[in-house]
């Protein structure tokens, strides 16, 4: 396991306006968010279970973009770790950055917002 100190957070303009909607309907979701981004600060993004690094976004996209499918929400306690949240963010490795692009449930958003990743 690769250890990962002193990691930055930012986040795209929409993100946290995503965020804020779902955490009025999923109550524990923002203090939920914040266990993940620790447990980011403690692994790479590759090491961390159910996130998937996407690959179709063609050339120009050089940055690792990597989707979360195995986000634990305590609002969906008994239901497993797919709780049914996607997170997307990039991780700028040169400067340990990390950089939330989109959160969305699924069952709302059948995939990711690949104009916004390239952008």
């Amino acid at each position: 396991m690769i250890w990962m100190t002193d990691v930055e957070f930012e986040a795209v303009p929409e993100f946290p306006k995503e965020l804020k909607k779902l955490s009025k309907k999923y109550k524990l979701l923002n203090e939920d968010f914040e266990n993940f981004r620790t447990v980011l600060t403690k692994t790479l993004p590759k090491y961390t279970s159910g996130t998937f690094e996407i690959s179709d976004l063609g050339a120009n996209v050089k940055t690792p973009i990597y989707k979360v499918k195995h986000f634990r929400s305590r609002d969906f306690r008994g239901k497993g770790s797919r709780s049914g949240f996607r997170i997307i963010y990039a991780h700028i490795q040169d400067s340990e950055k990390i950089i939330f692009i989109e959160i969305y449930h699924k069952n709302n958003k059948s995939n990711h917002d690949t104009e916004r990743i390239k952008k």
